[in-house]
């Protein structure tokens, strides 16, 4: 809107005094220069809002008291608790004995032909729902579905890191000082089963498996590094040099016998990745132990899990081999063994997705 406009917009308004118009007319600024002043306006209030909400600003309570914003949610935050916090003792509830039930009115009142239809209409439910034994059963079926899969005694925890390819070295650096800082502190409910580098597969990538006594244990030791200022300071030089990071809590197979202890063979890794189809992970377990004598035989185990949280319905597998020689005879001789070409034709038909990576030591790896 040009000065000319909007005289003639306020002229109604205003023709009462002329002469205060007129005498005021060159104090009115120009639209150019509204419009920078606006702009400086905005400029100085966006930036005393900008200064404001930075990570490192204090910001002061009504008091006058300055505080630091607290740092993202993790572990370290959540104190860790027992059973008897959270369940309470075990009581056994008082068992009174059942008062003798009267006939009623309306079970003695009912005719003969409705009694039939309602016994049939019984039997049409356990038909289509199942017998009340039977549902029973399945219910015990479902929660011993996972015990009869895993040893239970250990959780483990694989780690996948993908690095920027440039700052690969520095990882290596980074992690080889605070890894057995951690697992060697007796403290921690944990111990370092091995960290490596794909070397075949997804470049860039370096993989990591702990062990820890159980669930309680990785939440004890999850919350002590969190609450430790050199974990801290770690956390803040790690997160540049990925691009990205994902963990999974494994449970061993029951029939595998145990994860590898520390050891020095040398040699290379093999990492088998399998996403299975839902609900179909029993079954998979139990065609592929029929045939894992037949790999025992001809490779080295380390160890064998199924993921309970992260990527679900995925199992991995881990094996060692002087070099890809040695495993792909290892792998044909396998072909020769009684029972392994019925493992695979049975266990590959429930497998949505097949992954292997080749994995190298790292120099702190206790398994290498």
């Amino acid at each position: 809107m040009t000065l000319s406009s909007a005289r003639r917009a306020l002229h109604p308004l205003l023709s009462c005094t002329p002469t205060r118009v007129t005498r005021h007319t060159r104090a009115i600024p120009t639209l150019p220069k509204v419009v920078s002043r606006l702009r400086k306006s905005c400029f100085s209030i966006s930036a005393f809002i900008n200064e404001e909400s930075k990570p490192g600003h204090e910001q002061s309570r009504p008091g006058g008291e300055k505080t630091k914003p607290d740092r993202v949610p993790s572990f370290g935050n959540v104190p860790p608790l027992y059973k008897g916090h959270y369940f309470g003792p075990e009581v056994e509830p008082e068992v009174s004995e059942p008062e003798p039930e009267e006939p009623s009115t309306e079970d003695s009142t009912k005719s003969r032909p409705a009694k039939v239809a309602e016994g049939a209409n019984r039997l049409i439910k356990s038909f289509l729902f199942g017998t009340e034994e039977s549902r029973k059963e399945q219910e015990v079926l479902e929660r011993s579905y996972s015990t009869q899969l895993m040893r239970g005694k250990y959780v483990h925890e694989i780690a996948f890191h993908q690095v920027k390819p440039e700052c690969s070295p520095k990882y290596v650096n980074l992690i080889s000082e605070i890894y057995p800082q951690i697992a060697a502190d007796p403290l921690n409910k944990v111990h370092l089963v091995g960290s490596w580098r794909c070397v075949v597969g997804d470049l860039d990538t370096f993989v990591t498996i702990w062990e820890y006594n159980g669930y309680s244990g990785f939440h004890e030791t999850y919350y002590r590094i969190h609450s430790d200022h050199k974990f801290i300071d770690y956390l803040g030089k790690l997160r540049p040099l990925l691009r990205s990071r994902h963990t999974n809590l494994m449970q061993e197979f029951s029939f595998w016998g145990g994860t590898a202890a520390p050891r020095d063979l040398g040699g290379i890794f093999e990492l088998r990745t399998y996403d299975l189809q839902p609900g179909r992970l029993l079954e998979w377990e139990t065609s592929w132990r029929k045939g894992i004598e037949c790999r025992r035989q001809v490779m080295e185990p380390v160890g064998a899990w199924f993921t309970q949280l992260g990527s679900l319905n995925t199992v991995h597998h881990l094996w060692q081999f002087a070099d890809l020689e040695h495993r792909k005879l290892s792998r044909e001789k396998c072909w020769e063994l009684p029972g392994w070409a019925n493992t695979v034709h049975d266990t590959v038909k429930l497998i949505n997705k097949m992954d292997a990576k080749i994995l190298v030591a790292l120099p702190f790896s206790p398994l290498k």
